[in-house]
């Protein structure tokens, strides 16, 4: 009997506030979206910086003639062969390299050719042009400036030139978009805990003499709370499920159909569906512990019941 009445009350109070109902469901629903799209960009740079990391090298560059006569670093003339040895031997002796592999001008040229050979400036350019480099593969990425600091200003060297840096400023604009989410998402939060409750107040209100009649019988406080408490659960669970269709059709439809990102940018490892699943039930929860919390101590506190 009591599980009816109070199950009665919820259906009672959704119809009778229900534009203030359907504000609070939209609102817990772009909230949480914004937070599992939060999440889930999260991983999405964590898997990019796990998967482009792996990929870094650090190249050292080395004087050719034309360095010798424009360039500060190579004022000493081109590099030698010797200087040349001493840089191989030097980077073998360090812990932090994997790999070393050298490129000879004839190479570079090649794969200069390859990647820009219909640039106007192409033709110009001859083998003994181009730049012979070490290029080095590191056990750890974090450790580019041990590399930068023993080698930068030495002889022959030109420069040290570390691919992460581009990379960082990548992922420094993915990680301020994903604040950008977050700030939005704590906005949107606010929101709609503002909204649940007002509307909690106004549905006690509206039915303060009901209230009223049940603490004259006697019955508890909790007993009172508990369809206000329920309703404000319920729609947050309506936007809870709302913010999880919006995760799964955008990742649905911007990664593997639609915009298909996952085939026309087939560079990045796009994170899978096991991603998208385990941050469902969190909204969930979120959807009917945010509401139902804010509508508990929002009658405590406003209305003394």
């Amino acid at each position: 009997m009591r599980a009816q009445f109070v199950l009665s009350e919820i259906g009672v109070g959704l119809r009778r506030n229900l534009t203030m109902t359907f504000a609070v469901i939209v609102s817990v629903a772009l909230s949480l979206a914004l937070f599992g799209g939060s999440l889930l960009m999260s991983d999405q740079v964590g898997a990019m910086k796990g998967y482009w990391y792996d990929k870094v090298n650090v190249s050292i560059f080395l004087c050719n003639k034309s360095d010798a006569e424009s360039d500060p670093n190579c004022a000493k003339g081109a590099v030698t062969e010797d200087q040349k040895k001493d840089v191989l031997s030097d980077l073998k002796k360090m812990s932090v390299v994997e790999t070393v592999i050298h490129e000879s001008q004839d190479e570079a040229y090649k794969h200069y050719k390859e990647q820009f050979g219909d640039s106007p400036l192409a033709a110009s350019l001859t083998p003994d042009q181009m730049q012979e480099s070490y290029r080095i593969k590191l056990k750890d990425p974090e450790k580019y400036q041990v590399i930068a600091t023993a080698f930068n200003g030495r002889d022959g060297v030109q420069s040290v030139q570390d691919q992460k840096g581009i990379l960082d400023n990548l992922f420094t604009m993915l990680n301020l978009m994903n604040r950008a989410a977050l700030g939005v998402m704590a906005l949107m939060l606010i929101v709609a805990l503002l909204l649940i409750v007002n509307t909690v107040r106004v549905s006690a209100f509206s039915r303060r003499r009901e209230t009223g009649i049940m603490r004259l019988v006697g019955a508890s406080g909790f007993y009172i709370q508990a369809p206000f408490i329920m309703e404000a659960a319920v729609a947050g669970a309506i936007g809870g499920g709302l913010a999880c269709v919006f995760l799964v059709v955008g990742r649905y439809f911007t990664v593997d159909h639609g915009m298909a990102l996952a085939t026309k940018l087939n560079l990045i490892n796009f994170v899978g569906w096991d991603a998208v699943l385990t941050k469902l039930p969190l909204i969930l929860a979120a959807s009917v512990l945010m509401p139902a919390l804010a509508a508990f101590f929002a009658l405590r506190k406003y209305l003394k019941v």
